[in-house]
């Protein structure tokens, strides 16, 4: 193969380090620190950690946050620790991480606040949940909890308090005990333009919903942004729920961090839809500066997974990554969509290798791994870890074998492959064929300079072997309902595989 000046970027895979039953144990960070070692090995170079800031209790995960300055470190909400441990705990889960090789990325959750510590009485009307732009009351009172005095940390890091003037809404009136959606009343209030058009305007969308036409919260959370650099160095940010708040604002934090911090941040948010024009749309607004998790493909992963014979030439169709590849963070599972959770995708486990396989040993994307899939899943509905256990060697496979130019097969419903053909100083290449019905195999090319060699697969799922002819074809088989990846058997890193 002939070789090249530049040499070939390591390919990077994410991993979202938790899955919404993690035990509340506040030994997370514990478990994460003995894990990061042993991730790096498998190829994971990123992981996103859960929401790090205290939330409304010790059994939140942190999307019911209450103070972004207590990182487990003052007694407040039920103790000193969040769910997932204390602050010391996860410095040292960062520096670990450091010394492995992996970098952190943060879950920033600024859209709402929970767990007030007292209620206010402000005017609000009531709006239809299903059009928020109309109200459907006149103006009256309620008392809200929206009282933040965070006692247990006083003013220390920052001395801003919040009231009902913080927030545009909320859904609960202590008065009389009802629920509703409630808009907040006062001098040029209202909800943030800037937002997701989904009922109308999709400013509200739980807890106490944070204002950021207020100059006072502006303030307060780039200084908290700022300050959580200067305590957890970190590489990247995941923004939770970037459709409801205002994306105006998020542009200027951005901004900030750049000026304050410095560049190069991975930025990803988000922003779950089944519209792809509405992902594109805020990928463009967003000057490419950001990231979206491709939930489209999630949904088609789903959709294929419980229809019998599904064409998977079609698996890309109307997905972020076939139109925005750079910006797009594929995935197969996250907290949001496990079982049992409030946008729940099933998947069927015999799908579960051939959606790994798709978005880890491609050329397009992003991949984040699942922790899920890789741990398990606890709680009251339990699954075992996906793939066999095998989700590490494909991210190993990655890492090893995914490099070059990728000649795509996808011409049979239920059959299809592509090759990777490697680069001068990444050579060894592979071959991945995939079927959701029974056994099949596909002639496909690999490079003359691959000839004379036997190639095997490295899941260990299909036993035979593959000479590669001398114009470098190769017919390569998989088992039924199934995938198999196909490697030079005496390619470098070979012995790693099965040892997981």
């Amino acid at each position: 193969m002939a070789s090249s000046a530049q040499p070939t970027p390591e390919n990077y895979t994410m991993m979202q380090a938790f899955e919404w039953y993690v035990p509340p144990d506040q030994k997370h960070w514990q478990r994460l620190r003995a894990a990061v070692a042993g991730l790096k090995a498998t190829g994971i170079d990123n992981i996103w950690v859960p929401p790090g800031c205290k939330g409304s209790s010790q059994q939140g995960n942190g999307y019911d946050i209450y103070d972004l300055y207590d990182l487990g470190e003052f007694d407040q909400k039920g103790g000193v620790p969040t769910k997932w441990g204390s602050k010391q705990e996860l410095v040292q889960l960062v520096q670990s991480a450091r010394d492995a090789g992996v970098g952190i990325y943060w879950d920033a959750v600024l859209n709402q606040k929970a767990g007030a510590d007292r209620t206010e009485t402000c005017q609000v009307v009531e709006v239809d949940p299903n059009d928020r732009t109309r109200a459907t009351t006149d103006a009256y009172s309620i008392d809200a909890w929206v009282g933040f005095d965070f006692p247990g940390r006083g003013d220390q890091y920052s001395s801003q308090k919040y009231h009902w003037y913080h927030f545009t809404g909320v859904d609960y009136n202590n008065a009389n005990r009802r629920t509703a959606v409630y808009r907040i009343l006062g001098d040029g209030k209202n909800w943030s333009d800037f937002v997701d058009k989904e009922k109308g305007n999709y400013d509200y969308l739980m807890f106490a919903d944070i204002d950021y036409n207020h100059p006072e919260v502006e303030a307060d959370v780039k200084a908290w942004s700022e300050w959580l650099c200067s305590q957890i160095p970190i590489m990247g940010i995941r923004f939770d729920a970037i459709k409801h708040f205002s994306e105006e604002f998020l542009k200027s934090l951005v901004e900030n961090l750049d000026a304050k911090v410095g560049p190069g941040w991975f930025l990803v948010g988000e922003f779950w839809e089944d519209s792809l024009d509405a992902m594109t749309t805020y990928i463009r607004n967003m000057e490419h500066k950001f990231s979206l998790f491709d939930a489209p493909l999630v949904y088609n992963f789903s959709q294929m997974s419980n229809t019998e014979n599904a064409d998977l030439t079609k698996v890309f169709d109307d997905t972020l990554v076939k139109y925005e590849p750079v910006n797009a963070v594929t995935l197969v599972m996250n907290h949001d969509t496990q079982p049992h959770q409030s946008l729940a995708a099933d998947i069927q486990p015999f799908f579960k290798p051939l959606a790994y396989a798709l978005i880890l040993l491609r050329a397009q994307g992003y991949p984040c791994v699942f922790y899920g899939d890789v741990y398990g899943i606890k709680g009251d509905h339990p699954f075992q870890p996906s793939c066999g256990g095998k989700v590490p060697d494909l991210c190993l496979a990655r890492k090893l074998y995914a490099y070059g130019e990728q000649i795509d097969y996808f011409d049979y419903p239920q059959c299809i492959g592509w090759t990777r053909l490697g680069r001068w100083d990444r050579p060894f290449g592979l071959a991945c064929v995939m079927s959701n019905a029974g056994p099949n195999e596909k002639w496909m090319y690999v490079g003359q300079y691959h000839h004379g060699e036997t190639w095997t697969d490295v899941l260990g799922w299909e036993h035979s072997e593959v000479v590669i002819n001398q114009d470098g074809w190769g017919c390569f088989p998989c088992p039924g309902v199934n995938v198999a990846v196909w490697v030079n058997r005496q390619a470098e890193g070979r012995e790693r595989f099965g040892r997981l």
